[in-house]
């Protein structure tokens, strides 16, 4: 399906929980927030409903997110029923997750039909990982990472946030999981969204700085279909690299997405705060809900411009 300024529409960033057993600095309080009711949260069964009729307007992907979604009962069974939905044009199904579950929903989830898999992971170090999330533990993520690549959940991507002053020390160690892993390591710009919106300025760093620290790293070609990534890799390199910078470079004019947040809000940007609420339409009008939000997509971000707000709700909330 277009959007009104004729961009392909065919990716659908599904949220089923606002949980997360960790606590991310730039996502989330050290105490946590209040969860959301049970009430509140959209049914599975609404979830697969809602992607089912988003598949016959022309969505061909779907990623599962959180919070942290495999802390979600029943997520394999959902996986399980979006994997059907490739009878009817759903091309991919992956998740992004945490990684601390992984080791022990990995192969459940590939034989749910699940594809692939992004683990966010923000630091190769022990005491500096636990520092930003909190509460995390590098061993068991990264045991999360072997799950999944022996249970062929891949490429596996790993997703770095990239903090001036807290990480970015750590740029080559990243990029050089790719010399002898088949994986991508993909740098995200710290954006201005909720928790991180106060400290944003203070610790953004441009992914132009993973070029200047890496100069070995050879451009690949551009590819078509939605793809935000600038894609690298080392000189005889198995994996390799993306950047990702929404701010520095924005991708306004290719986004190709819309999000639905696990208490059924529609966004059809990440850093808007328009929103339509799933419950104002019903089971009966789904279809009518997606429409709505890609129709009201707006041509881009205004992230740096005067007269930005910066959107309030976390990340946990929206969706990752």
């Amino acid at each position: 399906m277009l959007d009104k300024y004729n961009r392909v529409i065919n990716y659908f960033r599904v949220s089923v929980t606002d949980r997360c057993n960790l606590r991310c600095r730039y996502c989330m309080p050290e105490e946590g927030k209040p969860k959301l009711e049970h009430r509140d949260i959209l049914k599975l069964e609404t979830i697969e409903k809602i992607a089912r009729v988003a598949v016959g307007l022309g969505i061909e992907k779907i990623r599962v997110t959180g919070g942290e979604p495999l802390v979600r009962k029943g997520v394999v069974g959902l996986i399980r029923n979006l994997a059907a939905l490739k009878k009817e044009g759903l091309r991919e199904l992956t998740m992004t997750t945490n990684g601390t579950l992984l080791s022990a929903y990995a192969e459940d989830l590939r034989r749910a039909g699940l594809d692939r898999v992004n683990i966010s992971l923000d630091s190769l170090r022990e005491e500096n990982f636990r520092a930003i999330t909190r509460r995390g533990s590098l061993p068991r993520l990264m045991e999360g990472v072997r799950a999944a690549r022996e249970a062929g959940l891949s490429p596996v991507k790993i997703n770095v946030v990239l903090i001036g002053g807290v990480n970015d020390d750590e740029i080559e160690d990243f990029v050089g999981l790719t010399t002898h892993q088949g994986i991508e390591v993909r740098f995200i710009e710290l954006m201005p969204l909720g928790e991180a919106s106060d400290w944003e300025a203070n610790h953004f760093i441009s992914n132009s700085e993973v070029l200047r620290r890496v100069p070995r790293l050879i451009p690949l070609p551009a590819q078509s279909g939605g793809m935000v990534a600038r894609m690298y890799k080392l000189p005889g390199g198995r994996g390799s690299v993306g950047l990702i910078s929404p701010l520095s470079s924005h991708f306004c004019a290719e986004c190709n997405r819309i999000r639905l947040t696990p208490d059924g809000k529609l966004k059809s940007c990440l850093h808007s705060a328009e929103e339509l609420d799933f419950r104002d339409y019903g089971e009966e009008r789904v279809e009518e809900f997606l429409r709505g939000g890609i129709l009201n997509k707006p041509l881009r971000h205004l992230i740096r411009e005067e007269n930005f707000v910066p959107v309030t709700r976390k990340m946990h909330e929206i969706g990752g």
